[in-house]
């Protein structure tokens, strides 16, 4: 059975696909149709989004929405509840006014971030299981944008198992999800490079010898806004408004499902080196690496993986 690769930029990112079974090309066409739909069901960016047409409704009424939507907002304000997570997908009104990344990005001023913390509450998000319906109370507003790429892929991936395809990889723009084995017959494992940021010391990559896992990483170097000699970078604390204040460059959780990966990486972003790792030996299911300027962090089973 032969390979097949493809790339599309959707999503803000780079996306990249391969597959290897006897009709590949055919199955990559239809991942890609797939990846349209799920970012008009999942887009905060999109005025014609499924998830924006809830946003847009927020002190109106309810919205009915897909399962998968349903599902994933679900998940997303269980794990922004806990106190000390720094996942919170109410944050979309802070994430809209910095906006970085993008052409309108901008500075908000304080007496804006100190009206919009009010309004980022994740109880501020009622779900009803019954008909899949959400309300949101007026000013807030759904981010599902520290999630869905990792969700998504895992729902490729699962479909592409159900169409009986037994190897292949996914990068949603650095959450990579692979299955099965590699092209490369010589090897039973994939061979997956975290990169290591420019800003650390040591410029020595890490890679990872994995088979039927997630791989994401977040970090600080990925979007940034400069503003009067000031670095802004996009990962926004819920707590204060403003882009976290952290000595880690970047976090790359190892999982099995690659929302997982997104969760912890959104969660524990904004603690110290120390106390990720901690948390991360604690978490059942996952691994990390943790990377500042000065030092590497290293879970303790993510070294049967190097």
């Amino acid at each position: 059975m032969a390979w097949s690769k493809e790339q599309v930029r959707l999503m803000g990112t780079v996306i990249d696909m391969m597959i290897e079974h006897e009709e590949s090309t055919i199955l990559l066409n239809n991942c890609v149709e797939q990846l349209k739909s799920y970012e008009k069901r999942f887009s905060a960016n999109n005025q014609t989004s499924e998830l924006m047409a809830v946003n847009l409704q927020a002190g109106q009424k309810d919205v009915k929405v897909h399962s998968e939507l349903f599902e994933l907002i679900k998940l997303g304000k269980e794990h922004s509840l806990p106190t000390d997570s720094y996942l919170n997908i109410a944050i979309g009104p802070l994430t809209q006014a910095w906006h970085i990344g993008f052409e309108d990005a901008r500075v908000p001023s304080q007496t804006e971030i100190v009206s919009l913390l009010k309004t980022i509450d994740p109880k501020r998000i009622h779900l009803n299981e019954l008909d899949k319906s959400v309300f949101l109370e007026k000013g807030t507003s759904i981010d599902l944008g520290a999630l869905a790429k990792g969700y998504i892929a895992d729902l490729i991936v699962a479909d592409l198992k159900r169409k009986q395809v037994t190897s292949g990889m996914i990068n949603l723009g650095g959450n990579v999800l692979v299955f099965g084995n590699p092209p490369n017959k010589n090897r039973d494992k994939w061979y997956i490079e975290v990169q290591v940021p420019e800003q650390a010391q040591s410029k020595e990559p890490f890679l990872l010898k994995v088979k039927d896992k997630s791989i994401v990483t977040s970090g600080v170097y990925e979007r940034v806004l400069t503003k009067d000699g000031q670095i802004f970078h996009h990962i926004i604390n819920p707590n204060t408004g403003y882009p976290v204040e952290t000595d880690v460059l970047s976090l790359t959780i190892l999982s099995d499902k690659s929302v997982d990966g997104e969760i912890w990486t959104t969660r524990l972003f904004g603690k110290k080196a120390e106390e990720m790792i901690k948390e991360i030996n604690h978490t059942k299911g996952i691994e990390g690496i943790v990377i500042t300027k000065t030092m590497s962090y290293l879970s303790a089973g993510i070294k049967e993986y190097l």
